[in-house]
């Protein structure tokens, strides 16, 4: 007989554990599939969080090095323990997988180990047990998008899952694709000792991004000492005895080169994973990217069989798929639950951040939207000089007429978290001048953003 719940959701990452906990909290009998020996998904295990805490150590020694004597702090040979960093990382990702077992056992949600592959529209079966549910939930999230001619191996040709488990400081890094993830990680081991080369197929990095946003990352970037091959594609990556060749050449068309590198980061993007879901034989559509097709309400064309996350159609992020796990479960219970998609915000976690939510420039034009823009430099800011981080804006973007708050772009230090107070003044509708007339705290970095929202009007004190 199959062991029968109101809900399961297939996938334990930010998307499939956040659902299936609240989904709990409202009553429901719930179970979560997840074939990794530990919950989290790629997020926890390995993407966000072990990024993060490499990030955090070699920012660390960076600013060990090269920041601390303009404080007065001389503190002899700065060293660096590649196998202890690579510890500290994995406990960081043990603390927090081992927290999501905690609010299963504390939300009465039951781990169903194993892969699942669906046997019918209400029915899976986990090694080789079946389940049956009033409610599915696909949440199985995305992997490294494949790129032809170029084969990895996780040790010289790495995705970022290799690239976050290197156990020395390559003398030279060759990144594929000028997204978020090879930033980072390409800013992880440059600091840490690397050459870094990024070869981009378009003429400008982090595409999503705005414009100008973008280009002053690329400028900082450069300055501090990465490479960049824009409108160049790779055609090839070979290992060869110690190293790899790649070959490129420029997207137009032209003569090829080659680099030579020690390890070859592959990012140029992530699709959505269905593997062994067996969705044929429950009849779910998937589009042309093999995305999960559903309706506003995260329902495919099976009823009782939704889907959310990177599974899905929209920016592949963990806070996206959390709140739509949150969205689908209050749907269920017969709440409105909802997610406003245009006050989504992403971050870029390398040093300075950049943080985005809203509309860009580039979007406001293309739609024929007129609107002001105000910006304010972190230069200017006393708090931003008493940390000697000055690079960087912030950049708001309004309405031209109403004032309603846009879009808000940021480059700076601590600009995801600065990013959190304009995307809640989006989301309730706020305009420029609310943000401006809100009292903030001085000295902060806040103020930069107070600043930026005044800039609006043509009204910044500090500048």
């Amino acid at each position: 007989m199959a062991e029968n719940f109101d809900v399961i959701v297939i996938g334990a990452g930010p998307g499939g554990y956040v659902c299936a906990i609240r989904a709990a909290q409202l009553g429901f009998k719930v179970a979560c599939v997840e074939k990794r020996e530990t919950l989290g998904g790629t997020c926890l295990n390995i993407g966000c969080i072990p990024s993060k805490a490499l990030l955090q150590s070699s920012e660390d020694f960076e600013h060990a090095k090269h920041g601390l004597q303009d404080h007065g702090i001389s503190v002899g040979e700065v060293k660096i323990d590649i196998a202890r960093m690579q510890a500290r990382k994995a406990e960081v990702v043990g603390a927090n997988t081992k927290g999501i077992e905690f609010l299963f056992k504390k939300n009465k949600v039951t781990w169903i180990k194993g892969a699942a592959s669906f046997t019918g529209p209400g029915a899976i079966e986990v090694e080789g047990k079946p389940y049956t549910a009033k409610h599915i939930v696909i949440a199985t999230g995305s992997d490294s998008v494949p790129l032809k001619g170029v084969e990895v191996d996780e040790k010289r040709i790495v995705t970022s899952t290799g690239a976050l488990e290197l156990d020395k400081v390559p003398g030279h890094m060759v990144i594929i694709g000028g997204g978020v993830i090879g930033l980072e990680l390409g800013s992880v081991w440059h600091r840490l000792g690397a050459d870094v080369t990024v070869v981009e197929f378009l003429d400008r990095i982090t595409p999503g991004l705005d414009g100008e946003i973008s280009k002053t990352f690329q400028q900082v970037l450069t300055k501090q000492g990465f490479q960049f091959k824009l409108g160049h594609k790779v055609t090839s990556a070979k290992a060869e005895g110690e190293g790899v060749t790649l070959t490129i050449e420029p997207a137009k068309g032209g003569e090829p080169e080659q680099i030579k590198a020690d390890i070859v980061l592959l990012a140029i993007g992530r699709y959505a994973y269905t593997e062994g879901l067996n969705l044929a034989a429950a009849g779910v559509e998937t589009d042309e990217r093999g995305r999960v097709k559903t309706d506003a309400h995260y329902a495919t064309n099976v009823s009782g069989i939704y889907a959310i996350g990177d599974v899905i159609a929209g920016p592949m992020l963990a806070h996206k798929a959390e709140e739509e796990g949150v969205a689908l479960a209050e749907r269920l219970a017969g709440q409105a639950g909802h997610v406003n998609y245009g006050a989504i915000p992403s971050v870029v976690y390398t040093w300075p951040e950049v943080a985005s939510v809203g509309a860009t420039e580039e979007e406001l034009k293309a739609a024929g939207i007129a609107y002001t823009v105000g910006k304010f430099p972190f230069m200017a800011n006393g708090r931003a000089r008493a940390m000697g981080a000055t690079e960087g804006f912030a950049k708001i973007l309004a309405e031209k007429g109403t004032d309603k708050l846009l879009g808000a772009h940021i480059i700076g230090p601590d600009a995801g978290t600065l990013i959190a107070e304009l995307t809640t003044a989006l989301e309730f509708g706020a305009s420029a001048e609310d943000v401006a007339r809100v009292c903030h705290a001085h000295p902060t970095l806040s103020e930069v953003v107070k600043e930026a929202a005044l800039a609006v009007d043509g009204r910044a004190i500090h500048i």
